[in-house]
């Protein structure tokens, strides 16, 4: 098979998008959050873990502790209890804390607009970054999962399992304003059709563009 042009995988890149709209008109986060704070804390508690388990445990979380500065004056042990049910708890816990300590101490207990600013914070990677400063801010950015990750290697979009090379290979594709909704898209592609194990291929209207790389 010959090997695809950059301008061919560009063009397919457009078609997928399209398909994309088509499927997930309104795609965004599926976690529950009320302002930046909020969607700090639930995506450091996503790793690893569902979104639905972290909206389980987040009103709660929330109503205790509202604001970094209340999260601040609280221990771990405080906060295990009520995120227990989440995967690797009691290191989020140290996590979470630590966080809004770093936020009250630097940043005036708010979550700072700025890509280096935000990473410096205890549990923020770069995937971290990107999904809270382009649903809390609209900072342009494609925070590479498991699901973006995956789908990109079958859509043949990147050669690469390592996220920040992924995502480099996605934004030599897509224009930067389609950036969030394409990150948003392919996590629900991920999650409703392209699974892991059992890509469901028969029922994917991708299927006309995607050259199913390792399926």
């Amino acid at each position: 098979m010959p090997r695809e042009t950059i301008s061919a995988r560009k063009t397919r890149a457009v078609q997928i998008l399209s398909g994309l709209k088509h499927l997930y008109p309104d795609a965004r986060t599926e976690l529950e959050y009320g302002n930046p704070f909020e969607l700090l804390i639930s995506t450091i508690l996503s790793a690893q873990a569902t979104d639905k388990s972290v909206n389980a445990a987040t009103p709660v979380l929330f109503k205790t502790y509202p604001t970094a500065a209340r999260m601040a004056r609280a221990t771990p042990e405080d906060i295990e209890p009520l995120i227990k049910t989440i995967g690797l708890y009691r290191n989020k816990a140290k996590n979470l804390v630590a966080t809004a300590r770093a936020l009250e101490a630097n940043f005036g207990g708010e979550v700072p607009n700025d890509f280096d600013a935000i990473q410096t914070l205890p549990g923020v990677g770069r995937k971290t970054a990107n999904v809270v400063l382009s649903n809390a801010y609209g900072r342009p950015g494609i925070a590479v999962d498991t699901h973006v990750g995956r789908l990109s290697r079958r859509l043949s979009f990147s050669a690469h399992t390592d996220p920040d090379r992924v995502e480099g290979d996605l934004e030599k594709l897509f224009p930067v304003e389609e950036w969030i909704f394409l990150h948003h898209a392919l996590i629900l592609h991920g999650r409703r059709v392209c699974e892991a194990r059992k890509p469901r291929c028969e029922v994917c209207e991708l299927l006309p563009n995607c050259p199913r790389i390792g399926v």
